[in-house]
C-alpha cells in the first residue's frame, strides 16, 4: 500500500501538527508524515552517514501506536531513528542536543482533550514550523519521498534529562512546594526530580494518564489549578506548579492562591537573567501587560515585542541571542545556560533558585508589581477567510486615527492614554483574539467599547455581554 496521503488540511496548524485521532488523522497519515519529514531530512543532511530523528511520545492512549507510525515512516525514508520514549516534549527537545540529532518529531497533544494527538517538530535544532507544515502536506499528497532503510535504536534520555534540569538549580533556603503535572508527560520527571530538591514536595496527579482524570491538561486556565490552589493551602506551601499535557507551559500559584501569569513570571526571571546579562534583548509576545516592558527596562534590560507563537519566539530569540523569552501562555525560553527552547520543568527549577536564595517570596514579588486592570483573551468567532482580513480592515481605520501608538507584528496593537487593547488573528482556531489593559475601571471600558467598534464595522457582532 502507498504511504501517498492526502492530508486533512486543518490538521496542518501553524507550529505543529494537530487533530482529533481518527478518520483523517492515524497511524497512516502519521507513517506518511513520517515519510515526508525523514525525506526532507534526507535531503538537508550534507554526510555521507545516515541521518538521525530523535522521536519521544507523550502519555495519550494513542501515542505509543502514533510513535511506531513516525518511525516506521522515517525509517523507510532512510533515516536511522533514535526512540527515546515517554516523557515531556521538553525531553525530546533535549535529546536532539545532548545526542546531536539531524532532527525531532514529538508527538503530543499538548494541551489538547484526551481524543487529540500531534507532532511538534524539529530541524536542524529549529522549530519546524509554518511553511514547512504546509509543504510537508503538499509532500505527503505528492508522494513525493525518498528511499531507504534506516534503523529504531531506544535510548534511555529520562534520568539524564533529570540531572541536566537539575544542574542548574542554585541551594539555599528550603521551602515548600506543591506539583500538579495533571495527569500529563512530565509526571515521572517531577516525581524523580523532587528526590534531589531541598524542602518539602507535594505532588498530586503525578500518575501519567493519557484520560487525564484530574482535569483539563491547561495550567493557563484557572478552573485547571483549582487542586493546585487546594494543595498549596492544605499544606501550607511557598508555592504550586501546575503543568500542560507534554510539559512545555507552566502555571504558577503564590502561598495565597492566587495566579503568577506568564508575563508577571517574566519579570521575575528576567531580573534574576539580567544581571549577568545586563542590556540584553528580553522577548514577550503581543498579549503581555505594559507593566512586563516598564519592570524589564527598569531592570536593565531591553523588553522586545514580538508574535504570539511558541515557534515564532524561538525564531526571534535565535536571531537575537536574546538570553530568555516567554508568553502569557506559559511557555518559557531559557538560552542563559540553557538550550533556547521551552522547558516548564526547568523554568520551575529556575524560580525555585530564585526563591531559596532570595527573602521575597512569590506573593511579595506579585504584591510589588504595579497593579493593572485587563481582561483575559477574549475571542470573538470569524471564519478562517475573513480573521486576516478584519485585521487589515482595522489597520486600514487606524491609519487617520491620532494620538495613538500602533504594533502591528502579530494583529493590531494599539496604545492610547488609556492603556492598550489588542485584537489579532488566532493561527489556529477560527477567531479573533482580544485583550485590553488599563491602569483604572474607566479607562478599561473605554479600550474595551473602541474594541467593539472596530469589530462591529467588520461586521463582527459581539457577544451581548462584552463592553
Amino acid at each position: 500500500m502507498s504511504d501517498q496521503r492526502q492530508l486533512d488540511p486543518t490538521i496542518l496548524r501553524e507550529y505543529d501538527i494537530r487533530g482529533i485521532v481518527g478518520d483523517g488523522f492515524n497511524v497512516d497519515e502519521v507513517k506518511s508524515i513520517g515519510r515526508a519529514f525523514g525525506s526532507v531530512v534526507v535531503e538537508k543532511t550534507d554526510t555521507e552517514k545516515m541521518p538521525t530523528v530523535a522521536v519521544g511520545y507523550d502519555g495519550r492512549l494513542s501515542s505509543p501506536a502514533l510513535s511506531d507510525a513516525i518511525c516506521e515512516g522515517l525509517t523507510a525514508s532512510g533515516v536511522n531513528v533514535i526512540n527515546v520514549g515517554l516523557g515531556p516534549t521538553p525531553m525530546l527537545y533535549f535529546a536532539t542536543h545532548e545526542l546531536s540529532t539531524d532532527g525531532g518529531m514529538m508527538i503530543t497533544g499538548s494541551h489538547n482533550p484526551p481524543d487529540y494527538n500531534g507532532i511538534k517538530i524539529v530541524l536542524g535544532g529549529h522549530s519546524f514550523f509554518g511553511e514547512e507544515i504546509q509543504a510537508l502536506g503538499a509532500r505527503t499528497a505528492a508522494g513525493n519521498f525518498t528511499e531507504g532503510a534506516g534503523s529504531v535504536s531506544e535510548h534511555a534520555i529520562f534520568a539524564r534529562y533529570v540531572e541536566r534540569v537539575l544542574e542548574d538549580f542554585e541551594d539555599g533556603k528550603e521551602l515548600s512546594v506543591a506539583w500538579d503535572p495533571g495527569n500529563g508527560a512530565a509526571g515521572e520527571v517531577i516525581a524523580e526530580l523532587v528526590k534531589s530538591l531541598p524542602g518539602e514536595h507535594f505532588l498530586i496527579n503525578e500518575k501519567i494518564d493519557g484520560t487525564f482524570p484530574a482535569h483539563h491538561p491547561d495550567p493557563t486556565v484557572e478552573k485547571n489549578l483549582v487542586q493546585l490552589k487546594e494543595l498549596v493551602a492544605a499544606n501550607n506551601c511557598d508555592l504550586g506548579f501546575g503543568f500542560d499535557g507534554d510539559g512545555d507551559r507552566i502555571g504558577i500559584v503564590d502561598a495565597q492562591g492566587r495566579v503568577l501569569w506568564g508575563d508577571q513570571l517574566m519579570v521575575v526571571l528576567a531580573r534574576e537573567v539580567l544581571k549577568n546579562s545586563p542590556g540584553a534583548p528580553i522577548i514577550t509576545e503581543v498579549k503581555a501587560s505594559k507593566v512586563f516592558f516598564d519592570e524589564v527596562e527598569k531592570a536593565g534590560g531591553k523588553p522586545v515585542m514580538w508574535a504570539a507563537g511558541h515557534s515564532l519566539i524561538k525564531s526571534k530569540m535565535a536571531e537575537m541571542k536574546a538570553p530568555l523569552a516567554g508568553e502569557m501562555s506559559g511557555h518559557i525560553f531559557f538560552a542563559d545556560k540553557y538550550y533556547g527552547f521551552d522547558d516548564a520543568v526547568y523554568a520551575a527549577i529556575r524560580l525555585l533558585s530564585i526563591l531559596t536564595n532570595s527573602d521575597q517570596s512569590v506573593a511579595d514579588m506579585q504584591d510589588g508589581l504595579p497593579q493593572m486592570m485587563n481582561t483575559p483573551e477574549l475571542r470573538f468567532e470569524c471564519s478562517e477567510e475573513r480573521k486576516f482580513k478584519v485585521i487589515e480592515e482595522v489597520k486600514e481605520r487606524l491609519a487617520s486615527v491620532e494620538g495613538i501608538k500602533i504594533h502591528d507584528m502579530d494583529g493590531v496593537r494599539v496604545e492610547t492614554d488609556d492603556g492598550w487593547w489588542l485584537l489579532r488573528a488566532s493561527n489556529t482556531q477560527a477567531v479573533l483574539v482580544a485583550r485590553c489593559e488599563s491602569s483604572n475601571e474607566a479607562g478599561l471600558s473605554r479600550l474595551k467599547g473602541t474594541v467593539r467598534e472596530q469589530l462591529i464595522a467588520s461586521g463582527i457582532e459581539p457577544p451581548a455581554d462584552f463592553d
